[in-house]
């Protein structure tokens, strides 16, 4: 079998190099899996800029944002104005199977697209509640009991959601949305982690820095604004190419990560795609629930003052010592 060949015009080199250590895959596999996911998980891409984990031969891992100069005229994309880097980064567009073949061919292994459609950055179509188990052997269990209390406090609000494996120990709760600005969308989703924090809080936290969390299960309400999330469908840069997958709430406390895998997604997906079907409509973000959230400190910037406090008291605390 030749290690070069096109699909749909797009020329495919190297197929039968191995994707990374540990993962079980070539170049080839990865290919065939994106072909054969590509209407699944266009769905979930299209209209929202991508950012890719590439992984190329002999390198670390990367995120790529901005398109390469040698991406062809014919990948869909969007400019943007990057606040963090104070320049303009062009994304591309997941929008057709032949895109998701070039980038698979440029071993892009994890797609990240925005919580928004680039025609309307501002409002985000979802909020996401991302649960972060500590280590260990139970972490997944850790995480699906955790997702029962984001379900509770959601319901506990007239909202609901879909659930998703991230792909790695930990599970993400999607929450379909309408009319919300970004700055609602993330009150909102403080809210629910605080409230679904109060539900059980010896099993979750919502508490950003890490020693703080003395292995209770991250309820990470940060996945908002201009944030992204891997995508339902997409792999995971991980030993076994695990795959982000839907589960149905029902089948959720009897599944493992393991169990949704490069291989193994292709056999589960069936004709239907599961994760569109399980979302709800989107639905109206209650106001009280965004004034509660307002009440909360963002969690990033809580912590940033919080580890500035701690570093001067470490330093008071060594100077004082004789």
């Amino acid at each position: 079998m030749s290690s070069a060949e096109a699909r749909d015009g797009v020329s495919l080199t190297n197929l039968d190099q191995t994707l990374f250590a540990d993962a079980g895959a070539t170049k080839r596999d990865l290919i065939d899996y994106l072909e054969a996911v590509a209407d699944h998980l266009i769905g979930a891409l299209r209209d929202r800029p991508l950012s890719v984990v590439r992984v190329l031969r002999g390198q670390d891992p990367f995120m790529q944002k901005n398109l390469p100069k040698y991406t062809p005229e014919w990948v869909a994309r969007v400019c943007m104005w990057a606040e963090s880097s104070h320049r303009q980064v062009t994304y591309a567009l997941g929008n057709d199977r032949r895109t998701l073949l070039w980038f698979g061919n440029q071993r892009a292994i994890e797609y990240h697209p925005t919580l928004a459609l680039a025609d309307d950055l501002g409002r985000p179509t979802h909020l996401v509640l991302d649960l972060d188990p500590p280590e260990g052997t139970e972490a997944f269990d850790l995480a699906v009991r955790a997702a029962f209390l984001i379900r509770q406090a959601l319901a506990d609000a007239g909202l609901a959601g879909a659930v998703k494996t991230s792909g790695s120990k930990g599970v993400h709760v999607f929450v379909p949305v309408r009319n919300a600005d970004a700055e609602q969308a993330a009150a909102a989703t403080r809210a629910i982690a605080a409230r679904a924090e109060q539900l059980d809080p010896a099993l979750a936290t919502t508490a950003f820095i890490r020693e703080d969390r003395k292995g209770k299960v991250f309820l990470d309400s940060t996945r908002a604004g201009g944030a992204t999330v891997v995508a339902v469908y997409s792999p995971r840069v991980r030993p076994g190419l695990p795959v982000s997958f839907p589960v149905p709430w029902n089948d959720l406390e009897s599944v493992t990560p393991r169990d949704f895998t490069l291989r193994s997604a292709l056999d589960l997906l069936g004709g239907e795609d599961a994760w569109t079907s399980s979302l709800p409509a989107p639905q109206e973000i209650p106001a009280e629930l965004i004034e509660h959230g307002r009440t909360i400190p963002i969690a990033r910037v809580q912590a940033m003052h919080e580890g500035k406090r701690r570093a001067r008291a470490r330093r008071s605390s060594a100077g004082g010592e004789s």
